[in-house]
């Protein structure tokens, strides 16, 4: 009788095993921990170090509104073993700066998309606001001494606030900080007037009473905040937009690597217990092809170029 033989690995794991290269993965988020980069990069790379059996290790590199991390990752060797996972101002760094240190339309392979969020504008509980026109008269009473925080410069809160400036005809100076935690923290303390933020580092600090939401800005109500209007429902008709996060691998990166982690990127988006941590803080999963996110980014890319010319933005 032939000798029993071990039944043979699926497929997918089998040619997962030959193409992606052995050892830890880094993930490096370019922004300090606890903002929602972080928060989704570490649940998807948490899901990665499960499915490929392998750490899947994120590394905060913040700075320079998240140039330094995009760059470290940019030059980084093509093999699948060093992935930056960022917000949509990896696609809006381009229009902002006059010099980079990388392309970041042509210094990177788009993997996947993660997840995309509505941002909304959050005032201390402390402020005597109600509502978006409340905010506004509230400002204008003050010409010269209020400030809108956000998480970077060039960012979508950033925009996001610029726009609300110019739209409200309000005097408020921009005060970028290096991540959202210690934006949202000189928010409450009231130390900054008001910001637009992301809604998974922010939403929790509403909940809990520390922050007020005023405003979303996405097409319809967050489900988690019902009770809160949209920027259009308060009379700002264009103030439609999300922060979105994905995941990019060094330009030249083997796109059956690039495959490989969208699928299952796009897995894990689909477990409940993902989809209820997302849901939490109004995020959709996305986990869109790497062809069908590289168009994704350039759209994106273009509009945002768009908004940033409507509202003169130049950054040094």
């Amino acid at each position: 009788m032939a000798a029993a033989v071990a039944a043979p690995l699926p497929i997918s794991q089998a040619l997962a095993s030959q193409t992606y290269p052995p050892g830890p993965v880094r993930v490096v988020v370019p922004f300090p921990p606890g903002g929602p980069t972080d928060v989704v990069g570490r649940v998807i790379a948490q899901r990665l170090s499960e499915a490929f059996k392998r750490p899947f290790v994120v590394e905060n590199k913040a700075g320079a509104s998240g140039l330094i991390g995009a760059d470290a990752v940019a030059k980084a060797a093509p093999d699948g073993l060093t992935l930056l996972a960022n917000v949509s101002a990896q696609v809006i760094n381009p229009y902002l700066y006059a010099k980079l240190p990388h392309d970041p339309m042509k210094d990177f392979l788009p993997v996947t998309s993660l997840a995309s969020t509505p941002i909304q504008l959050v005032v201390s509980s402390s402020l005597p606001v109600k509502s978006v026109q409340d905010l506004v008269n509230h400002v204008k009473a003050r010409p010269g001494q209020c400030s809108f925080a956000s998480s970077s410069s060039g960012t979508p809160g950033h925009l996001a606030g610029e726009l609300f400036r110019l739209a409200s005809g309000i005097d408020a100076l921009h005060a970028p900080y290096k991540g959202s935690a210690p934006a949202l923290t000189d928010v409450m303390s009231g130390q900054v007037t008001f910001m637009f933020d992301s809604m998974p580092s922010s939403i929790g600090l509403v909940k809990g009473g520390k922050l007020r939401a005023l405003g979303v800005t996405g097409t319809q109500r967050a489900a988690s905040l019902p009770g809160v209007p949209t920027m259009v429902e308060a009379g700002y008709p264009d103030m439609t937009m999300t922060t979105w996060y994905g995941l990019w691998a060094p330009a030249k990166t083997p796109m059956e690597i690039a495959k490989q982690l969208q699928a299952e990127v796009s897995k894990a988006l689909a477990y409940p217990d993902v989809k209820a941590l997302l849901a939490e803080v109004s995020a959709d999963g996305m986990g869109d092809t790497p062809e069908v996110f590289a168009a994704f980014c350039r759209s994106e890319s273009e509009r945002y170029a768009r908004i940033i010319k409507t509202a003169n933005i130049k950054l040094e």
